[in-house]
């Protein structure tokens, strides 16, 4: 059994972390948040200490080591632009890291995340998902064991609206998240780099507060993608239906990549994947890294023929 703290326990996807800790069989030990609505720990291990002080809980976890009973991994939920330096925390205190995306917000810092493993002899792993998926891994077969010369035409079609609080929050400041397209998006650009290859060209057509898109050419894909969280932008028949989000990926207009299932249970595979010795690191997660941030700052272009079916309506 390993010994967990986590880092954002209030967060969004902190109880995605709690459920993996608990099912593969280990135990929380610590958690720390600025914020003290963590109510949910008591679903999962009541008996963990809290604190909302980065200082006690560092300190907390300093004794932890020197008595024997070390942190083996700090899970990192906390904002954004936050990684980096909760990931130097776990590495200090002897922990591997397990971060949530990104891993960091700007490239260069992953070299300098380099040098501290090895300097700790410590593991840093991202958690990429998808690319323990079912979908994911049946479509990587298909296209890799497939025509090595083939260029797919990919649609990418991702909306998930959200409400007022999203600009109040630390989310709708882009020093802190990497805007929209790293919010929500970072996940979708790591999935298409580990299904079609290196980048070759990246194009941006829309890139607003809420809203981005462009066209991506990879190895084996030219991907016309758009993301948003305006729920304008969701289609009719999909509003009519009282959901706010929409998802679609079509390849060569006639394949469709259906996820929406086995959702679930990711964050626990990916969890069982690093315990037996696998995971994502810090090479792994450079490529969505670089096109986010390619994206973030690039000037907004057109290309005739290349837009997106959503940007022609904006």
């Amino acid at each position: 059994m390993a010994n967990f703290a986590l880092i954002g326990v209030a967060g969004y996807v902190a109880p995605r972390h709690l459920k993996a800790i608990k099912e593969t069989g280990n135990k929380l030990i610590s958690a720390l948040d600025p914020c003290d609505s963590v109510g949910v720990i008591d679903t999962f291990f009541p008996e963990a200490d809290f604190f909302i002080e980065p200082e006690r809980f560092d300190r907390n976890i300093d004794k932890l080591r020197r008595s024997g009973n070390k942190i083996d991994y700090i899970s990192i939920c906390s904002p954004n632009y936050l990684h980096d330096s909760h990931i130097r925390l776990a590495l200090r205190n002897q922990a591997d890291a397990i971060c949530e995306k990104p891993l960091v917000l700007n490239p260069w810092n992953l070299d300098a995340l380099k040098i501290i493993e090895r300097e700790t002899g410590k593991k840093i792993y991202n958690i990429l998902q998808l690319r323990l998926h079912e979908e994911i891994l049946h479509l990587y077969d298909q296209i890799h064991n497939g025509d090595n010369d083939k260029v797919y035409d990919v649609e990418l079609t991702y909306i998930t609206s959200r409400g007022k609080w999203y600009d109040r929050s630390w989310k709708g400041e882009i020093e802190k998240s990497g805007g929209v397209v790293t919010n929500i998006g970072i996940h979708f650009f790591d999935m298409l780099s580990f299904l079609f290859g290196d980048v070759k060209e990246n194009i941006v057509h829309l890139s607003r507060p809420h809203k981005a898109a462009g066209l991506l050419v990879l190895k084996h894909a030219r991907v016309k993608w758009f993301m948003s969280i305006d729920y304008d932008d969701i289609p009719d028949a999909i509003k009519a239906k009282g959901q706010r989000m929409y998802r679609s990926i079509t390849i060569d207009k006639d394949q469709s990549i259906e996820f929406s299932a086995g959702f679930t249970d990711l964050h626990t595979k990916s969890y069982h994947h690093i315990l037996d010795g696998g995971g994502f690191g810090i090479e792994d997660a450079r490529k969505a890294i670089e096109t986010v941030f390619t994206i973030r700052n690039a000037a907004p272009i057109g290309k005739k023929g290349e837009y997106h079916p959503f940007v022609m309506k904006q």
